[in-house]
């Protein structure tokens, strides 16, 4: 079985996603395209071919940025037969994926995106069409959540699509690394009244993943009488909003880490709060779960929909830090009970389970 992802965004997510599937007998190739401005990435693998293949600037005219794409893969790949195409966005990669069926009639799966939904569909206009185009022409389309499967299809498919595109449709968490698997962790007490609770985050330091809106819900919390902390982790983004985070005296700021440190880092907290703007998934959740870490995640985003309302956490308003610090306090009611589930359940996000399950899917449209 002879797959080409089209991928423009590799990052630690698809390196498992695609070593599960070398493993498995898969006979890959990834296009992994960026901007030449970018450079060569430090990522390397025996499957993967990196290619700088348009401009900054290109950026604005899409259509132009894509047919340079395109001439790249067609002429990189012109003498490669593969059975089937993996597009990991419905735009972006999925376009390549829809010419690259019209030239060699090569069948495809497409995953639809945040980047999809909240940027294309949302304010690309003249784009609508074509993302209709694909996922009418797509043999499966794979969603991360319900949340966005639903988002989708209320807000931009039309009503005579609907029914013939939720048949082809599937829900497909992300998987995380084994080493959060095979390293779980059980909390089984309640956290002590006498200790500040203490909040994570871990993400770049961004606007999107709104840490100063945490900073806020913890004030509220202190307000509440309840004492907090607030540990920060992660690769700043924005110098002058971290300067501003470290203004709260609460607050403790650790660079980016490793995996094995990281997990530390989950075992010393109480809560993972994470109220992203906008979020495709976010492997944290999942990894905060494996460590018995209960989590507070942006309703109607990524993570969103995956469990229901206070079995692993809470979803929130990710504007409203009222709302966030009434959360912290439910959860801190139910901690126990909440971070058992946490162990339990992030079984779930097990690549073993969910490399199979794409494996089956590719299976069964060659079958087809």
């Amino acid at each position: 079985m002879k797959i080409c992802h089209i991928c423009s965004n590799y990052d630690a997510f698809f390196t498992d996603f695609m070593d599960f599937q070398a493993r498995n007998g898969v006979d890959l190739r990834v296009f992994y395209f960026r901007v030449i401005e970018r450079g060569f990435p430090k990522v390397s693998a025996p499957y993967l071919d990196i290619r700088l293949n348009y401009r900054n600037w290109h950026r604005f005219f899409f259509r132009l940025k894509e047919k340079l794409v395109l001439r790249d893969f067609m002429e990189l790949y012109n003498n490669k037969k593969f059975d089937l195409i993996h597009a990991h966005t419905l735009f972006s990669n999925g376009y390549i994926a829809l010419q690259a069926k019209k030239h060699w009639g090569i069948p495809f799966v497409v995953a639809v995106r945040d980047v999809d939904i909240n940027i294309f569909f949302k304010y690309r206009l003249t784009l609508r069409g074509l993302g209709i185009k694909v996922l009418k022409e797509a043999e499966k389309v794979v969603f991360l959540s319900s949340e966005y499967r639903d988002q989708l299809f209320e807000k931009y498919v039309p009503y005579k699509y609907r029914e013939k595109f939720l048949e082809k449709s599937v829900i497909i968490p992300n998987g995380i690394n084994e080493i959060f698997h095979n390293n779980k962790y059980e909390r089984g007490r309640k956290i002590d009244k006498l200790e500040p609770i203490r909040i994570l985050t871990v993400g770049y330091i961004s606007k999107r993943k709104n840490q100063l809106t945490v900073c806020k819900a913890i004030e509220e919390l202190h307000k509440r009488g309840l004492k907090a902390t607030y540990t920060v982790i992660g690769k700043p983004l924005d110098d002058r909003l971290l300067k501003k985070i470290l203004s709260y005296p609460f607050v403790r700021y650790v660079p980016f880490i490793p995996k094995e440190k990281l997990i530390k880092e989950y075992r010393k907290a109480h809560i993972l709060v994470l109220p992203s703007t906008r979020e495709t998934f976010g492997l944290v959740y999942a990894e905060a779960m494996s460590q018995g870490l209960p989590i507070i995640y942006t309703r109607g985003q990524g993570f969103d929909g995956q469990f229901d309302e206070g079995v692993v956490g809470y979803s929130v308003d990710c504007h409203d830090d009222q709302e966030i610090a009434s959360k912290i306090e439910l959860i801190i009611g139910n901690y126990s009970r909440i971070s058992a589930n946490c162990t339990s359940l992030v079984q779930k996000f097990n690549w073993e389970k969910i490399g199979k399950q794409y494996i089956d899917i590719y299976k069964g449209i060659l079958k087809g």
